[in-house]
């Protein structure tokens, strides 16, 4: 069974899209990255950082 940390969480297609581009494919990836990092991705706004930054705080982790 996955884990939640296997796959990405539900954010916009454009969002999404960016983040496979740059080779994220799950959470646990995203894991410690700079959040000023992803803000530069097309297609990333303010809403799906949030998004990805409350999903790894459920499992103890952050973006830095």
């Amino acid at each position: 069974m996955n884990s939640p940390l296997d796959t990405l969480p539900k954010i916009s297609a454009p969002a999404t899209r960016a983040l496979n581009a740059a080779g994220y494919s799950s959470l646990r990836q995203l894991a410690g990255v700079p959040r000023a990092q992803l803000a530069n991705l097309h297609g990333m706004g303010p809403k799906a950082l949030g998004i990805i930054q409350a999903a790894l705080e459920q499992h103890d982790l952050s973006l830095s």
